[in-house]
């Protein structure tokens, strides 16, 4: 693609078209918030270009720092000072362009000629680090340089492959062979001192060093993490739709950048993707590495000794090959896909291998979770320190942070994982250690406490018991643990020895092998009761023959120990008494009752990423109100007002291809206020069919009607339906209803689009389609409505959440006591409130103008909307736009003006 350099401000930003005004000032502003190490929340409406913007402007900063970086080595190694901002020269040991900068202050008194000995060594050692980073950076460039243009290298990888399926095949042979030989004739027994004769596994010393290697230290020593950009979205499509789009940008062929995703996502292991379960295979993973590795050291410390049986170790864990696969994603961009079909020629891991590229990657494109997560952000060997992140799609970043650090278990997750460790116990309890036997007897009162503060009983099957006490109760961390009886239990020490023992794993292989899958032989008797219990706690359903599964037949996911979702409850508990709340929801019997933990200061986990980055910018189409940012997230989080810096650019679309309009009241004058206590009223359902049926008239082509709950739309069509109106519309208007279950949204949508292009086609009276939809569902977000899909959007009422829940109750207490009230300002919570409302308008509303040419009108019916306040958080180039019409009939007029106007072929 053609490379448009735009020169803005002094500053080179390399383009693949002539940009639009607005992304100019976005890659300005962007390039300013980097360079100053500030955050930065920018807002770019769909259709501008955002994701161009973003690599462009990111990666013109970071190739201008790494150039003057570079330079300031080169000087440094040659003069061996740096000059000041007066012309004076001062010592190289007090240049900005070293990461450990020492500590020049000196004790009082100390003799210069001390002062001068230590300085002298400072420089020499910073002299020292910035030659050995220079070799490693020339000896990656010039690898990488290699494998770009020397094919030898990959003919000789080829055949390093082929040579080890040749021997693995050998082995396999060899192994049918001595299988086949015990079947035909058993073995004998050994005499005493004979085994020491039989020859023990046999391991090369160059798989012998290769394990070593990767056992010491799989970050690649050699490896200095370069200053790189960290980019991170919601999902897998929206990631890799950002790598295509790098691909296409002129940093394309340039740019070293590797995708990082899950073990499920990348595993090319078919006996562990068969698991199901991201859990799963995540532990099995970790065993299978943690197997070989043990297995070399004990060959290392007991050479003598035959090696007892293992799990075999993953064939694509090769330390060569990752290597050369690191190498690999290093040299092209490359999406998961991608990734995961060059892992599969290499016969490398894709997972470990895209860890291994991380170092020396300019570039890192991650989910949320793996960069929000600590735990996760540390296996993955993320290190932000000094580095540059930027969130995409960050509108919900707020209630992303809470979600992946709270954690709910339920009554019957509680008693089975009881059940299944209390028997894990007594079959192994002879062939423990004491410390082992201590925490699982810790982990087991732990869970008989959990249950009985629910009102339950351990001992008593969880689908058949009845609590005496319904309802929901709130406590802080404190109090829960102080009702529950283990306050003088140390969660932490627990918490440490559930990830170092592994015991959710080791709990799920014996419940595997001793469970409901295995009859029970004679050599089990005492586990026949075992699982008989096990297949009491399940959830009652129909009951269905159990039988191997067929050839060909579709296996469900298995489940996780419940054990693993405990786990991360107790992980929970650990949090600050204050940022967190415990929800005790008792549902009658114990298997529907729960507890949640609630995480209500998100800032503390977000709080260490904008302390270690240089920069973090949080970017999205929709991100008004920005106050939830800045209060609850930053400001909460230690970051000073001053190092904020706010963006917003307006759309590339012409002033009069949009039509925003606030309606307060419908044809017959019913003034439209969809309240809870109103919005059931026959008379306000009847009023918002007549107003649809209205613009159904004059709209061409698909209609998107957003309702605020499933609920009400439900209550809406089925009056609708009686009344007559739900005929009429279909008159001017196929209707289509947005499905609950996910897979079915392809469908809908397709048939959607369908009966839209055919109308067009046709002609006659239905001129398109109605798509009736729901505020949060599945299709406000991420769905593309653009030309004739979305000409006009109508959003009825105000989707204001639940204020009824206990956990937005606990919320809005907690902001009302945490945040400060400014002057002239509702309260926090009741705020709160307000933007979780808006939020949602604005990403539904966002679905229509996609591109500079598209068109539509935005209909929102209530009349709150008039209100200013609510009108401010409205995105400004819709609220500036906007009109407000209080009755009917001047609004319909404008509707009719626009759309005809619009229609006309120009």
């Amino acid at each position: 693609m053609a490379n448009k350099t735009q020169e803005v401000g002094g500053i080179h930003f390399p383009f693949p078209f002539t940009p639009y005004s607005i992304q100019k000032d976005f890659m300005a502003e962007l390039y300013r918030v980097l360079e100053a190490g500030k955050i930065g929340i920018f807002e770019s409406p769909t259709g501008t270009g955002k994701s161009l913007s973003l690599i462009c402007g990111a990666l013109s900063w970071l190739r201008d720092f790494e150039q003057r970086k570079h330079q300031e080595e080169a000087r440094l190694l040659e003069t061996g000072t740096v000059p000041l901002s007066d012309g004076k020269e001062q010592p190289l040991s007090l240049s900005s362009s070293c990461k450990e900068t020492p500590d020049t202050s000196r004790p009082a008194g100390e003799p210069d000629w001390v002062t001068q000995f230590v300085q002298k060594k400072e420089e020499r050692d910073l002299v020292d680090r910035l030659k050995e980073e220079q070799v490693r950076r020339k000896k990656r460039e010039e690898r990488l340089r290699q494998i770009r243009h020397n094919a030898q290298l990959k003919y000789a990888a080829k055949r390093v492959r082929q040579e080890e399926e040749e021997m693995e095949r050998l082995l396999c042979l060899s192994r049918e062979m001595l299988a086949a030989g015990a079947e035909a004739e058993p073995q004998e027994p050994l005499a005493s001192g004979e085994e020491e004769l039989v020859l023990a596994e046999y391991e090369s010393d160059e798989e012998k060093g290769a394990a070593r290697r990767v056992d010491e230290d799989e970050d690649d020593p050699e490896e200095e993490h370069v200053t790189k950009i960290y980019y991170c979205s919601r999902t897998h499509s929206q990631l890799a739709q950002f790598v295509h789009e790098v691909q296409r940008s002129p940093f394309g062929k340039d740019t070293r950048l590797v995708s990082l995703g899950s073990r499920q996502n990348l595993c090319i292991n078919d006996d562990v993707k068969t698991l199901g379960s991201a859990q799963l295979i995540n532990d099995r993973c970790v065993e299978m590495q943690r197997s070989k590795h043990e297995r070399n050291r004990a060959e290392e410390e007991k050479p003598k000794r035959r090696r007892q049986e293992h799990r075999a170790a993953c064939p694509f864990y090769s330390y060569e090959q990752l290597q050369l696969l690191r190498d690999q994603v290093l040299v092209g961009v490359k999406d998961i896909e991608q990734l995961v079909a060059l892992g599969k020629e290499a016969r490398a891991c894709p997972y470990y291998g895209s860890r291994f590229a991380i170092p020396a990657a300019q570039l890192v494109v991650l989910p949320y979770q793996m960069l929000l997560h600590a735990a996760t952000r540390q296996a993955a060997g993320i290190r932000l320190q000094g580095q540059v992140v930027l969130i995409d799609e960050a509108h919900n970043l707020i209630d992303t942070i809470t979600g992946i650090h709270s954690a709910e278990v339920s009554g019957s997750q509680l008693c089975q994982a009881h059940s299944q460790l209390l028997q894990y116990m007594e079959r192994y309890g002879k062939r423990l250690k004491a410390k082992n036997l201590m925490y699982i007897k810790q982990i087991l009162y732990l869970l008989e406490k959990f249950v009985t503060v629910l009102g339950g009983n351990i001992k008593q099957n969880p689908n058949t018991q009845s609590l005496s006490q319904t309802g929901t109760e709130l406590k802080t961390i404190n109090d829960f643990l102080f009702e529950s009886q283990i306050d003088n239990i140390n969660l932490f020490k627990v918490r440490r020895y559930c990830e170092r023992s592994m015991i959710s794993r080791k709990l799920f292989g014996f419940t595997e092998r001793y469970g409901t899958v295995l009859t029970p032989s004679r050599e089990q008797p005492r586990l026949a009761g075992f699982q008989h219990f096990l297949q009491t706690l399940q959830p009652t359903v129909a009951e269905t023959p159990v039988g191997p599964v067929e050839e060909g037949e579709a296996r469900l996911p298995r489940p996780a120990s419940p054990l693993m979702h405990i786990e991360s409850f107790l992980a929970a508990l650990t949090t600050a008494n204050q940022d967190g709340r415990v929800i005790l929801s008792r549902q009658g019997s114990l298997c529907q009752s729960s507890l949640k933990f609630l995480l209500l200061n998100p800032a503390v986990h977000f709080a260490q990423v904008v302390k270690e980055c240089r920069a973090v910018v949080i970017a999205g189409g929709t991100m008004q109100p920005v106050s939830d940012f800045r209060e609850q997230l930053l400001a909460c989080a230690g970051v000073e007002a001053e190092r904020v810096v706010e963006f917003s650019c307006g759309h590339v679309i012409p002033p009069d291809n949009i039509l925003p309009l606030v309606i307060c009241s419908g044809p017959s004058s019913q003034q439209l206020e969809f309240t809870y206590q109103k919005r059931e009223l026959p008379q306000m359902m009847d009023e918002t069919g007549r107003i649809l049926c209205n613009l159904c008239t004059v709209v061409p082509g698909g209609v998107v009607c957003f309702f605020p709950s499933y609920e009400y739309q439900r209550q809406v069509y089925a009056h609708w339906d009686q009344s007559g109106l739900l005929a009429r519309l279909a008159l001017r208007k196929k209707i289509f209803q947005e499905p609950k279950k996910a897979n079915q949204v392809e469908q809908v949508l397709a048939e959607y689009s369908r009966c839209i292009k055919c109308c067009g086609q046709a002609g006659g009276t239905v001129t398109g389609a109605l798509l009736l939809s729901v505020v949060g569902g599945k299709m406000s977000e991420g769905i593309n409505f653009s030309d004739n899909l979305g000409r006009c959007v109508v959003m009825v009422g105000m989707p204001y959440p639940n204020i009824r829940s206990p956990e937005l109750q606990e919320k809005m207490a907690y902001l009302d006591q945490t945040l400060p009230r400014g002057p002239g300002q509702p309260p926090p919570g009741k705020a709160l409130v307000e933007n979780l409302c808006m939020k949602a308008v604005n990403q539904s509303i966002g679905r229509a103008i996609r591109h500079q040419k598209d068109f539509a009108s935005i209909v929102l019916l209530d009349q709150r909307y008039a209100r200013p306040p609510i009108l401010g958080k409205l995105p400004a180039w819709i609220r500036d736009r906007v009109e407000v019409k209080a009755t009917f009939g001047p609004a319909f007029a404008a509707m009719r003006k626009f759309h005809r106007e619009k229609s006309v072929p120009s």
